[in-house]
């Protein structure tokens, strides 16, 4: 190794000799940095020459000023073509007083151009693998431009790629959303601001798109209501009645173990008979307790107090008091409304999901369901009828044109969580179902966390694009570079040193994986998830009474 390190150091030095040192900062990108030591599958080991990256360091092109660095492009030459490598880390050579051992990860390769000596017509993967002795250069902002460039296929641009100032980071939209993607990252790294910009540049490219947004704060409303619907529990107008057996029983079901069995087995006969009552389901004859037929809950009630009324003395009414008690609450209750209103009883499934899926979508393809209003017992049960539909409207209407839906989920990481969390409810299994096979019927994921480490172990691996911004978390790490490819292992370990609004892109969506600074967004196209400022306003007074009355009056009134 020593000889080897030695012999790569004069091949460097006698390739860049004191004359051509001269005009080494106009003329860096073209003379080497350093030699192959060791070839393997997906990456290799080569050593540096400190002095000649000093040398680039003192370049225009930060490109080239980067070169060597960890997370920096470089390039080896193979026969007539260049490969293209990402630096993964470096250390002291102590066996040569100016060298540096680096690992790097393949990305790809291109053909070379004669009159220029750049890289054109790059591809990911490798075909040619360099031997031990190749000279090792560093990659030029032209490099990158031809690298970064859209091969023609449809995408959306969202920032610069790092390091250079103008280069644009582009998003392969098809790839992207064919096979689902997750945006993660710390709390105040900017997710939500990047989430929003990712979904206004979505809408531009396709402004009769179908995005359906579960906001679990109320964050995105003023991002979106301009080129979006806002639904909340104002205005969702959700029909108790779509929701499946599963659901029914979530909602309305309050024991557990051999207790619930009973009560389960109760609910279905009633609901049954309710369903059935209705004209709809004489019409087609044979229904299931699943199927999306409107019922009256007073239906409902009457028959669990007439089964009630069957039993015998010795047969206890427990099971039929607790339903019916807790179906008599949620009727009673104002926070319920939005879903178990009598007004809510009409066959409204043609409108509610025309409306929820933007079909037509009036020039605003994006619905924000904001559920920060929903009483938080059954918000993640109002989440899986959202999510249930999408999955059933794409099922059954497999014979129709295909009109692909995105579903995104902000703070996914409370509707499927990981085993450790799990409370089986049904938003869990129909999220992962959506994320399993969800692409074969046009439905598309989109997982925005702080946490990834909670999430369901499989359903980040089933993200073919993961944008990842800075992560402070350790679990949260080790498990993200898990769920990468291994060819951007370089980029990963820069995560936790990202800057705000700074992420690393790889998968589907990108040629090659990425560092991206994103765009700034226009102020009233950002989300409403400013940190508040606790010195500027403590130190404003006045007006606090009022503010104390008018809280508790919505608080009493309950919105």
């Amino acid at each position: 190794m020593n000889a080897m390190g030695n012999q790569g150091f004069e091949a460097v030095n006698q390739a860049s000799n004191p004359l051509e040192r001269e005009g080494a900062s106009q003329d860096n990108g073209r003379l080497p940095i350093g030699i192959v030591l060791e070839i393997s599958g997906a990456g290799s080991q080569i050593a540096l020459d400190l002095q000649r990256l000093n040398d680039c360091m003192e370049d225009e092109d930060r490109s080239i000023a980067l070169a060597g660095q960890v997370g920096s492009q470089i390039k080896i030459r193979v026969g007539d073509a260049w490969l293209l490598a990402n630096v993964r880390d470096q250390r002291k050579d102590r066996r040569a007083e100016n060298g540096i051992i680096a690992h790097i990860d393949f990305l790809g390769e291109g053909s070379e151009e004669r009159l220029t000596g750049r890289i054109h017509g790059f591809k990911r993967g490798v075909t040619r693998y360099p031997v031990p002795g190749a000279m090792v250069y560093p990659a030029t902002t032209k490099d990158l431009e031809q690298i970064y460039a859209s091969d023609g296929r449809a995408n959306i641009t969202i920032g610069t790629v790092f390091p250079t100032r103008d280069i644009r980071a582009g998003l392969y939209i098809d790839a992207m959303l064919g096979k689902h993607f997750a945006l993660l990252g710390s709390t105040g790294t900017g997710k939500s601001t990047s989430a929003a910009l990712i979904l206004h540049r979505i809408c531009e490219h396709a402004p009769e798109g179908h995005i359906v947004m579960i906001d679990p704060h109320g964050e995105y409303s003023a991002a979106f209501r301009q080129t979006g619907k806002i639904l909340d529990v104002s205005n969702l107008q959700m029909p108790y009645w779509l929701m499946n057996f599963e659901e029914h029983c979530e909602v309305l079901l309050t024991s557990d173990g051999n207790e619930r069995q009973v009560d389960m087995d109760i609910l279905a006969k009633c609901l049954l008979h309710a369903r059935s009552k209705n004209r709809l389901a004489e019409s087609m004859g044979k229904i299931t307790v699943d199927s999306p037929i409107p019922y009256l809950l007073s239906d409902l009630s009457t028959k669990l107090q007439d089964e009630m009324g069957k039993l015998d003395k010795a047969t206890s009414s427990a099971p039929y008091m607790r339903i019916k008690g807790k179906l008599d609450e949620l009727k009673a209750d104002p926070r319920y409304q939005f879903m178990f209103s009598g007004m809510l009883v009409g066959d409204t499934m043609t409108h509610f999901i025309s409306k929820v899926f933007r079909m037509p979508g009036e020039g605003k393809p994006i619905s924000i369901i904001d559920v920060s209003g929903v009483p938080s017992d059954i918000t993640s049960t109002v989440v899986a009828v959202l999510s249930r539909l999408v999955f059933d409207f794409a099922i059954w209407g497999r014979e129709e044109n295909t009109r692909p839906i995105l579903l995104v989920c902000e703070e996914a990481h409370r509707y499927v969580p990981n085993e450790k969390n799990s409370d089986g409810s049904s938003v869990g299994s129909i999220l992962s179902r959506i994320a399993k096979e969800g692409r074969k019927y046009g439905i598309s994921l989109g997982l925005i966390t702080q946490r990834p480490s909670d999430l369901a172990e499989g359903v980040l691996s089933q993200c073919g694009t993961i944008i990842s911004m800075r992560l402070n978390n350790d679990r949260d790490q080790a498990f993200v570079r898990s769920a990468m490819p291994e060819g951007s292992r370089g980029f990963l370990d820069s995560i936790p040193a990202l800057r705000n609004r700074e992420c690393i892109v790889c998968g589907e969506g990108v040629a090659i994986p990425i560092r991206v600074t994103f765009d700034n967004l226009e102020e009233h196209k950002r989300p409403a998830s400013e940190d508040p400022s606790f010195s500027e306003l403590w130190n404003r007074g006045g007006g606090e009474e009022e503010l104390v009355e008018r809280t508790v009056l919505r608080w009493r009134s309950q919105g």
